[in-house]
């Protein structure tokens, strides 16, 4: 019998998968199923992007790149961070990778080993605890909290260093729970983090453009006196509406990139060249996309919440960022897996219960709201509905 390594019992998963191939299972059975589950903006990829990735073609830009990506894509990275931060990143500085994860990857094997504590947020992205405990290092959750819209506690995570802490990630704004943590929280994490030298940050900046009210994202990048330490994990997949095209980028200091590099070689050589092209594009084109689209978000995220808090059953806080709500489903009694698969089954909407993200996400449910808003108010309807039905 064929033996594998032990350390594969030790990888998680991603819940969004596992609902998306069972909601095309229940399509398949005949059901109209409403996938509110997913992770993805619900738009096309701009015209001028694809375009730009068919001209890399006929250019015959289809061979091997550099492991760390082209100069030109390195050099538009540097000058949009420039731009939007006001901060001097170095081309050298940023590696081009095929997704988020692939930065998220990188930083916890880099770090991660048996004796090692790596803290993250809990609720939080799965891949995060998954890759952690993957690694042999031991996972700190810090709670994220309903009562504080979700935001980061300074003082809470401070007290969880130790002298084996290797690895702090933060996630801002936050998938699952659509939190945004306020600068002068930052600011406050950052002064107490300057207290303990010996720990790495990765700052998990996917959705820094799904800011909504003040419409303001700020960067760990805006923190130089973590510069030498700092990994800044974003990409085009949600701002630009590029989940397929798999492209991503970290931004190192300079005395861990050839680690990142050699890993990249082992893992992947580089990322294939027409998206490297496409993602000029997206940080060079037109923006009217980019900005549509988060406008479309914020107007269904309104819509959500006060559909969510009419009900007798839901409630949620305003989501500041992303394009997530976590729900509220506490009344209801039962764990949150119980109602992911019984609304899946019965109401027939897809969602994923909050302990897909981790011990503290029971009692939620995390619905998007990247579909469109009639869709959304038919799965709620059917939600509530269902719940009726019940007499709870």
């Amino acid at each position: 019998m064929l033996q594998t390594a032990q350390s594969l019992t030790r990888l998680g998963t991603e819940s969004a998968f596992q609902i998306a191939a069972q909601v095309e299972q229940a399509r398949q059975a005949g059901h109209d199923v409403i996938n509110l589950g997913i992770g993805q903006p619900d738009f096309n990829t701009a015209p001028h992007i694809v375009e730009a990735a068919m001209q890399a073609l006929r250019d015959n830009h289809h061979g091997y790149t550099l492991p760390q990506g082209i100069v030109p894509l390195r050099e538009t990275v540097s000058d949009y961070l420039h731009q939007r931060y006001q901060q001097e990143i170095s081309p050298d500085n940023i590696l081009i990778v095929p997704g988020g994860k692939v930065t998220m990857f990188l930083a916890i094997t880099l770090f991660g080993a048996q004796g090692a504590e790596i803290i993250y947020p809990n609720p939080g992205f799965p891949i995060y605890e998954s890759m952690i405990n993957y690694s042999g290092a031991k996972a700190i959750a810090y709670p994220l909290q309903e009562a504080d819209d979700f935001a980061l506690d300074a003082d809470k995570i401070l007290s969880l260093i130790t002298p084996q802490t290797r690895l702090l990630i933060i996630n801002n704004p936050s998938n699952p729970t659509g939190g945004v943590t306020p600068k002068t929280e930052l600011d406050k994490l950052v002064q107490g983090l300057e207290q303990h030298p010996h720990v790495a940050i990765l700052a998990d900046e996917i959705y820094a453009h799904h800011i909504y009210d003040d419409g303001v994202h700020h960067s760990f990048l805006q923190y130089p006196q973590l510069r030498d330490r700092l990994i800044l994990l974003d990409g085009w997949s949600k701002t630009w509406a590029m989940t397929g095209w798999r492209a991503g980028y970290g931004v190192w200091p300079t005395h861990l990139m050839p680690l990142a590099i050699q890993l990249c070689i082992n893992i992947h050589s580089c990322v294939n060249h027409m998206t490297q092209y496409a993602s000029i594009a997206a940080m060079k084109g037109p923006q009217t996309h980019v900005a549509d689209m988060v406008q479309k978000f914020d107007e269904r995220r309104k819509f959500l919440h006060r559909a969510v808090n009419e009900s007798d059953f839901l409630s949620c806080v305003m989501p500041k960022g992303g394009f997530y709500a976590f729900v509220n489903i506490k009344k209801l009694g039962e764990s949150s897996a119980f109602w992911q698969d019984e609304i899946l089954h019965k109401a027939h909407v897809g969602l994923i219960a909050g302990t897909s993200f981790g011990y503290y996400g029971e009692g939620y449910l995390r619905l998007s709201y990247a579909i469109e808003q009639e869709k959304i108010a038919i799965a709620l309807n059917r939600i509530d509905d269902f719940l009726h039905q019940l007499k709870l």
